[in-house]
């Protein structure tokens, strides 16, 4: 396949093919993580296979970008949560660098969620109450102490919904001076 029949193909792939549930622009909420946890479940309702599903990208030791596929594992006051093996690269490159960015994709309903921030290791007792939540087959080769909680603190979260028209909406928070400020794109 030469280049100009591959960037003809991809040309001809259909894009935005779902269906976007309305969003209402007048009842935004205060703090994204109420938002998040409405689409999320929006995203399920709808048959969003994996919803919790994210892309979580990293930075080496070099200043690369690397990124993977993980779950969400849960939203609090104290971040958005993810864990691995501290002695994976993932771990590795969140020691060196403790800075994160997530993407959320559903589409299905047509929205993505982008969130990224500093990033915090969880207490040992929390990445334990993790490890334990996992089944035990899934435990059986964690090394003790290498299972990690890290917690995602946000600084920004960005709310996409495509529309077919390209006139997409973008809700964005950003945290200043400890609260929250919202505009839209």
């Amino acid at each position: 396949m030469t280049t100009s029949m591959i960037t003809e193909w991809l040309r001809a792939q259909p894009t935005l093919a779902g269906s976007a549930p309305p969003f209402d622009l007048s009842a935004l909420p205060d703090h994204p993580d109420e938002l998040f946890v409405t689409w999320i479940r929006q995203a399920a309702a709808a048959g969003v296979a994996e919803p919790h599903a994210a892309t979580l990208a990293t930075v080496d030791v070099d200043g690369m970008p690397d990124a993977r596929t993980l779950i969400l594992k849960d939203i609090s006051p104290d971040g958005w949560a993810v864990a691995g093996p501290r002695s994976s690269a993932k771990g590795a490159q969140l020691a060196a660098h403790p800075v994160a960015a997530l993407n959320f994709w559903w589409q299905p309903v047509v929205r993505a969620v982008r969130v990224r921030g500093v990033v915090r290791e969880a207490s040992p007792e929390d990445s334990a109450a993790d490890l334990a939540a996992r089944s035990s087959s899934a435990r059986q080769t964690v090394a003790a102490g290498d299972w990690v909680l890290w917690r995602i603190v946000p600084e920004r979260v960005e709310f996409w919904q495509g529309a077919p028209d390209r006139r997409h909406t973008r809700v964005i928070y950003e945290l200043t001076d400890a609260s929250w400020t919202r505009s839209q794109q």
